[in-house]
């Protein structure tokens, strides 16, 4: 069950009916006077003190930690799986992904997608890309690096394949090899041992190796959503970690069992300040505290809401019972954010420590 923390605002009508429903009484000055001040002339029923303090407007969900940018790899050819993908592995460079008919399929480097077969002759992005993999894998001294699959590109291939325990075709067929853009965290085995693959069969799901945390809000939280909004995670182990929102991710994204988004919600993905060591050592089934930060004012002078005054008369606004032993007097102030039943006054006469009445709670 998800838990929520609704936001508070501040509205004349809003802070009557709070003085109000409490039973404590409603101060009302004159609103009038050069100095916009008034006479209290009943002592409150409580008072409280004008506080410096951080206000912070949030909203508190649960969510699950993942990995970024989740997406299937699929065969590009048909084969058996000899070896499944292995899960939770992070796979690097010249590694496998998994292994079929026998024969390992390669984690490369590079944006282009493995679309053809490479050979001699053939010239574009992806011999680019390949050929440097090839040298930084160590197979590519006499390889000049650029479109161009020549006799030096072709014999890196075999000295590759022949490490590989592939046939040394100096070719690199279109299921040899998987290019992805760098390091991969293997999420699911879609495909298990012996099972038969074609085009278009997810053989494994992969994702980046950046934790993250998904958290589902509502559709009425739009502003919350915004890429770069502060959020405060508390994982399960009740290490609280810092993040912000890089935004949001399709259903079929999310995690299988987790926070998915509904028709009525926002599905958020959060990325951890601290890279890949932020989740270390964390369960990842277990459910996170994820609080989003709309608003926060750092060091400002606060008092409860309930003391808080709706003055009344042409120039209105609000106002504080500022309490000096049995005496009283109100005082004309501009009340600001509101956030955990605190809110946010300023004003010429308003400082730290003043004793203030406010309505019995």
């Amino acid at each position: 069950m998800k838990r929520r923390t609704g936001f508070r605002t501040l509205g004349a009508v809003t802070v009557i009916a709070a003085v109000g429903v409490t039973g404590g009484a409603l101060f009302l000055g004159d609103g009038g006077g050069t100095d916009g001040s008034g006479r209290g002339d009943d002592p409150p029923p409580a008072t409280a003190t004008v506080v410096r303090t951080d206000l912070v407007q949030s909203k508190t969900v649960d969510g699950k930690l993942d990995f970024a940018q989740r997406r299937p790899v699929k065969s590009a050819v048909d084969g058996t799986i000899t070896v499944a993908a292995p899960e939770g592995k992070t796979v690097s460079m010249g590694q496998a992904l998994y292994e079929l008919n026998d024969k390992p399929v390669t984690l490369l480097y590079g944006p282009v997608p493995m679309f053809r077969e490479m050979k001699k002759g053939d010239r574009g992005s992806d011999v680019l890309q390949l050929e440097r993999n090839l040298r930084d894998l160590g197979y590519g001294s006499n390889l000049y690096v650029d479109i161009r699959y020549d006799e030096n590109t072709e014999a890196a291939v075999k000295r590759w394949q022949r490490y590989l325990n592939r046939t040394p075709t100096g070719a690199v067929g279109r299921g040899d090899v998987v290019f992805q853009p760098g390091r991969v965290k293997v999420v699911t085995a879609d495909a298990a041992l012996a099972d038969q693959v074609g085009p278009d069969t997810p053989v494994l799901t992969i994702a980046s190796t950046k934790p993250v945390v998904r958290a589902e809000l509502d559709q009425t939280d739009g502003a919350l959503v915004s890429r770069n909004t502060k959020v405060e995670v508390t994982l399960a182990s009740g290490r609280t970690v810092a993040g912000k929102v890089e935004g949001t991710v399709r259903p079929e994204e999310a995690a299988p069992g987790g926070d998915a988004a509904s028709q009525d919600g926002i599905t958020v993905e959060v990325v951890l300040d601290g890279g890949v060591g932020a989740a270390s050592a964390e369960d990842a089934r277990a459910t996170a505290s994820v609080k989003f930060v709309s608003e926060a004012r750092r060091g400002v002078l606060a008092v409860p809401v309930e003391a808080i005054v709706a003055l009344r008369g042409e120039n209105g606004g609000y106002g504080l019972q500022i309490v000096r032993g049995t005496t009283s007097r109100m005082v004309r102030v501009e009340a600001g954010m509101t956030a955990d039943g605190q809110i946010e006054v300023s004003g010429p006469e308003v400082r730290e420590g003043l004793t203030v009445g406010m309505a019995k709670s």
